[in-house]
């Protein structure tokens, strides 16, 4: 797992599998970020993931979910086909953002670097 901030975005590259072991990492991970860095909103960049659990993608609701009680937003990016499927099954592109590539969150227009 990559993690970076810039401009008040932190981007969260992934890799490999998300399950229960992977997932209370990444939560542990991205929370102490949110906790330390003036984070507005998050990038989940799942391109690389080739597996994700319902604790992986609890992980995911609930960083959403603080991040939204902060004002913020989070955008899933450049998913592939397997892992989209699993979203949009899950609900997840009804209350989140899909990008294709993460440099689209600087082209929204709700975003205000």
């Amino acid at each position: 797992m990559e993690k970076e901030v810039k401009n008040k975005v932190l981007f969260v590259r992934i890799t490999g599998e998300v399950d229960l072991k992977e997932a209370d990492r990444l939560r542990r991970e991205v929370d102490e970020i949110i906790e330390n860095y003036p984070v507005k909103d998050i990038v989940f960049n799942l391109k690389n993931v080739d597996f994700i659990d319902s604790s992986g993608l609890g992980v995911i609701l609930g960083r959403f979910k603080k991040i939204r009680s902060l004002g913020g937003r989070v955008y899933l990016a450049s998913t592939n086909e397997k892992i989209k499927k699993i979203l949009e099954l899950s609900g997840f592109f009804r209350i989140m953002k899909g990008i294709s590539r993460e440099e689209e969150v600087w082209e929204e227009k709700a975003y205000e670097a």
